[in-house]
């Protein structure tokens, strides 16, 4: 029996008084029973007014609704939470992993105990993308993400801007080293209307995956949050979920080890977001795989070279890139490193989605045989400082900063770290270790204020090294290495180092390596104790540090 079945009272009586209820209650709503015998649609949105990347979704939603009913099905628009991470100016706890779980029980509860016959799904930033695809993986039925496009370019002075670079310039302004006319005037003007941030943060990232994985139409992540395209984009998610719904299509039959292997790559490619260390693994597992992503991600990163420079680490914006040939085009450069024969959301293979692809532009989207660089854009380093491995967006370190050796700075929270930094007591040659960040310990803080505040001293920026246990955001950059596992929290290295310890890393080695004896970390280890603080935050958070599971399964729950 297809779960919408039950609508139809005159031969199926399976849910009782229950289902009677239900319809009567749909009528008094006023829905039709003709209405109710067709399947059943989750528009499951995620649009606020309060997140940019979000702000627009209630007319895309509009237009997948149009789409849904034009094929024959009944949609019902659901909604989620969407926290951006750039509008939180509170301590950042409730991002990324807690939010992005919640989101995944929210979209399982609420498509559930509807019983939803296909979902399309309406996200754009950085915890709700993943969010929505651990969920799809979950709930296993048919799915289409819609993502919410990139945002415009700003407008300052005569130009167009990134905001990644007026960003960037906060740390220079609290110097005093730069015109603050200019600088108000950056910040005030360097963000468009709505959309994902328009550089290679998490968002688009996120959104890129969504692609690759085969859950998103052809070129949805790299459409402008603002054209035209998006709409029709939109409007054909509504017709074609009716598509998969009648082919029974679910998600699982999409998101397969090899879809997953090929997002991998695909993040490689475009030097994504490190946050995608966390994410992929966790809808990978969600969807069943419990396999060793983490070792998937460093072999691809000898694999893949770096077929499109975006910034932070390079001059192009997502604007760049999709007037270049956008998603489908950059697929199609990457397809002999992919499997092509994985099924997508048009029904078609994502080769088949890319055959025809054009390009416009060979050095924003360069080949294989021509790449950026053959450095990947993420890194897995290990060693004994980090036994489970550690990120490193390569795409985005100083040449000087390859190799690196220098006295740990040791901050037991990111607040410490902040003041010392704002004291001017980190030297150049730091090593400056920020811990108890991890999921266990503080949520998987992300250390992106600090490295953000660093790069406002080119000195610093240039000779020292941030380490964390924590995240970093996707517009990190400088030898920034995060997510050390095993976390310190659980007695990991990182919680063991003194001040001073001399910490070295070789990114082409990808090593990161304490200056200590074995017998001396075990040593240090033996007396190591630390407990959560759990007075200081309410029921929400103490739950997820109970339940959340590994870095290295992407931080589900256990």
């Amino acid at each position: 029996m297809k779960r919408r079945e039950y609508a139809d009272m005159r031969s199926n009586w399976e849910f009782g008084e229950a289902s009677e209820c239900r319809k009567g209650l749909m009528c008094g709503m006023g829905y039709t029973v003709e209405e109710q015998k067709r399947p059943l649609i989750g528009v499951v949105n995620s649009w606020n007014e309060y997140n940019p990347g979000h702000v627009h979704l209630d007319k895309l939603a509009e237009r997948v609704k149009q789409g849904i009913r034009e094929a024959g099905g009944m949609p019902v628009e659901v909604m989620t939470t969407a926290v951006c991470d750039g509008m939180v100016m509170k301590d950042p706890r409730y991002i990324e992993v807690p939010s992005r779980n919640c989101i995944a029980d929210q979209v399982e509860l609420t498509s559930e105990s509807n019983m939803f016959d296909g979902m399309v799904m309406l996200s754009t930033c950085d915890s709700i993308v993943p969010g929505h695809l651990m969920a799809a993986a979950r709930v296993n039925i048919p799915t289409i993400l819609v993502t919410g496009g990139y945002m415009p370019l700003g407008h300052c002075r005569g130009q167009e801007v990134l905001h990644i670079h007026a960003q960037d310039k906060v740390g220079t302004a609290r110097a005093g080293a730069i015109d603050m006319d200019l600088y108000n005037e950056l910040i005030e003007n360097s963000w468009g209307t709505c959309g994902a941030c328009t550089s290679m943060t998490t968002a688009n990232s996120m959104c890129m995956v969504s692609e690759a994985l085969g859950m998103s139409l052809p070129n949805n992540a790299t459409m402008d949050a603002t054209g035209s395209q998006l709409y029709k984009l939109a409007y054909e998610a509504g017709k074609q979920i009716m598509y998969l719904v009648e082919n029974d299509i679910k998600a699982r039959d999409i998101m397969t080890v090899d879809a997953i292997k090929n997002a991998i790559k695909m993040d490689m490619a475009v030097a994504g977001s490190s946050n995608l260390i966390l994410h992929i693994p966790a809808i990978a597992n969600e969807a069943g795989y419990d396999l060793p992503w983490w070792k998937y991600f460093d072999e691809a990163s000898n694999e893949i070279p770096l077929l499109t420079h975006l910034a932070p680490g390079g001059p192009y914006s997502l604007k760049d890139l999709d007037m270049a040939g956008g998603m489908r085009s950059l697929l199609k450069e990457l397809m002999p490193k992919l499997n092509g024969n994985c099924l997508t959301v048009t029904g078609r293979t994502l080769e088949e989605n890319c055959r025809m692809a054009p390009k416009y532009n060979g050095e924003v989207i360069r080949t294989l045989e021509n790449p950026v660089s053959k450095e990947p854009g993420l890194g897995v380093l290990y060693g004994n400082l980090a036994p489970e491995g550690s990120i490193l967006k390569i795409a985005a370190v100083p040449a000087e900063l390859q190799t690196f050796r220098g006295p740990a700075r040791i901050f037991d929270s990111l607040e410490e770290g902040l003041e010392a930094l704002r004291a001017g007591k980190v030297k150049p040659g730091d090593a400056c270790v920020l811990r108890f960040l991890g999921l266990k310990a503080r949520f998987g803080t992300t250390a992106f204020t600090f490295q953000e505040e660093l790069k406002g001293d080119p000195e610093l920026y240039k000779s020292c090294a941030v380490i964390t246990d924590g995240r970093f955001s996707g517009g990190t950059s400088g030898l920034s290495v995060g997510y050390v596992s095993p976390e310190a929290a659980l007695g990991g290295p990182l919680g063991l180092i003194k001040e001073g310890d001399m910490i070295s890393i070789d990114v082409a080695k990808r090593t990161m390596n304490v200056e200590l004896s074995e017998e001396e970390l075990a040593h240090r280890k033996a007396s190591f104790r630390w407990e959560f603080p759990a007075e200081k935050y309410p029921r929400f958070l103490r739950l997820f540090v109970k339940n959340v599971g590994s870095m290295a399964k992407g931080g589900i729950w256990e």
